[in-house]
């Protein structure tokens, strides 16, 4: 096993979200659609996915804090502070972004998505099926 595994971002999200001191916290928070623009070199992984899929787009949280260990949850500072690995704070070792979305259009190698938090230029790294009773509602 590598010590240092490789990550390579296979697109980007397009969305009208710049700053992330102002995006929502989470989709269902107000989030807007947005478009992941993948790459040309990753267009048959795309063919499947379809209007309605939901889906689990896993991004790099390229402007995210790598040093913060603890947190208080939503910034509240009467809130006690939690370990990063127990909160959804984008700072953190690994700053990977999940985000369960439903596939609202698709042109070529583009998919419009609705409630993503990601800001413009978030490198995306994948994107996985929801299975079971969550993709059934």
């Amino acid at each position: 096993m590598s010590p240092h595994p490789e990550l390579r971002p296979v697109g980007r999200v397009e969305s009208a979200l710049i700053d992330p001191a102002t995006a929502p916290r989470q989709g269902d928070e107000g989030a807007p659609e947005a478009w992941l623009v993948f790459d040309a070199a990753v267009a048959d992984a795309l063919r499947d996915l379809a209007v309605g899929d939901q889906v689990v787009v896993l991004t790099w949280l390229d402007r995210a804090r790598r040093d913060v260990l603890v947190t208080q949850p939503r910034n509240d500072v009467t809130a006690p502070e939690l370990g990063v690995f127990s909160t959804r704070s984008p700072d953190r070792p690994n700053p990977i972004g999940l985000h369960t979305v439903r596939i609202v259009a698709t042109d070529g190698t583009r998919v419009r998505v609705d409630g993503l938090e990601a800001v413009d230029g978030t490198p995306v790294l994948d994107v996985k099926p929801v299975l079971g009773p969550i993709a059934e509602r």
